[in-house]
């Protein structure tokens, strides 16, 4: 597939369903861009580097599967290519904690000149410039990984309310696990709650025939977002959670449970989900979903609840082999965790936990 000289290639996966997907494919559309959309991510694969796009656009939770994939298929093919991997990607995060060992440079400039550029190529075919993520935050790590193979990943921040768009990493400048600085035009800051406020030509003038609920949430001009988030110094904004997914534990403590999931997840590979419940209870469980073991819940736990006041640590854990997913029902269409409806259909298993802590 090709098209005319200079001009860009688009693979769009984003569910036509949400604002943000058509104004991007109409832009696209407007800039001249050959669009190919995706809705069959069993087609993913054989898709994409048929495409061979410049651009793709895509959610966190196809990235993460995509992560998982070419670790799942290199380690079956097992090897010299396994090798060169596994010893690349050691070498890769020694390298960004600083503390690189004697021989990481080599493994890593083996890895980039051999593997990673089949693993591109493989993936998102030659041409690719940038994958483009959002709808919701994506783990640092997976930023990161991509980056390692020589991907950028753009992270952008915004809600149907705001046309779509609100913020956009700079190529030059990604700060993983933020979202780039507000674009243009756009005017962002934190309320006394640490909720993100918008104000600009992209907001919203109100609900249709829903005065009150247009009131609550539009006030001198500034929309609230519902987000709570943080800015560094240079204008990167994070993403810390979602104001209405804070647990309120039973001694009064309001955590976003959205930081503390990342951080379990970061020392659990195998894991697909780590979901953090306790809203009117005494302590934080977690619900953790893929191959992983206990003793491996329980090593994360420990080596992650000493950072944490001891309000936010995990004291007990359930194992759920079957992810949570769209086709269960308990992912939206663009991948957020439908919260009150897992917490629901899994009541039983919650109360487990506060019935008999397992020791972590």
């Amino acid at each position: 597939m090709g098209g005319r000289s200079g001009q860009d290639r688009i693979f769009h996966y984003l569910p036509l369903s949400f604002c943000a997907s058509w104004i991007a494919t109409l832009t696209f559309l407007l800039r001249g861009s050959l669009v190919t959309l995706n809705t069959d991510l069993t087609k993913l694969p054989t898709d994409m580097p048929a495409t061979a796009p410049d651009y793709f656009l895509n959610v966190p939770q196809l990235l993460e599967r995509m992560r998982r994939g070419v670790d799942e298929q290199i380690a079956q093919k097992g090897g010299v290519a396994h090798a060169i991997y596994s010893r690349a990607k050691a070498a890769w995060l020694r390298k960004k904690e600083q503390k690189s060992q004697l021989g990481d440079a080599v493994w890593l400039g083996i890895a980039t000149s051999v593997v990673f550029p089949a693993i591109r190529k493989k993936m998102v075919g030659g041409n690719l410039k940038a994958l483009i993520c959002g709808s919701a935050p994506l783990i640092p790590e997976t930023q990161d990984y991509f980056a390692m193979l020589g991907i950028a990943v753009l992270q952008v921040y915004g809600l149907t309310e705001t046309t779509g768009i609100c913020t956009m990493d700079d190529p030059n400048h990604v700060a993983p696990g933020r979202v780039g600085p507000a674009i243009p035009g756009i005017e962002m800051r934190l309320s006394d709650s640490d909720e993100i406020i918008v104000r600009g030509p992209n907001v919203f003038p109100g609900y249709w025939n829903r005065p009150q609920q247009t009131a609550e949430v539009l006030r001198d001009g500034w929309f609230r977002t519902g987000d709570q988030g943080e800015m560094d110094g240079s204008g990167n904004w994070r993403i810390v959670g979602r104001i209405k997914n804070l647990i309120i534990l039973g001694s009064g403590h309001k955590i976003a449970p959205e930081t503390i999931e990342e951080e379990i997840a970061r020392s659990l590979p195998g894991a697909q989900q780590v979901v953090v419940v306790g809203n009117g209870r005494g302590y934080l469980s977690a619900i953790v979903t893929g191959n992983v073991s206990g003793e491996q819940v329980q090593a994360a736990l420990h080596a992650v609840n000493p950072d944490l006041p001891h309000y936010k640590q995990v004291r007990a854990f359930h194992l759920r082999q079957e992810p949570f997913s769209i086709d269960n029902g308990m992912l939206t269409a663009n991948g957020k965790l439908k919260r009150d409806l897992i917490s629901a259909r899994m009541k039983d298993e919650i109360e487990d936990m506060y019935r008999v802590k397992q020791a972590v």
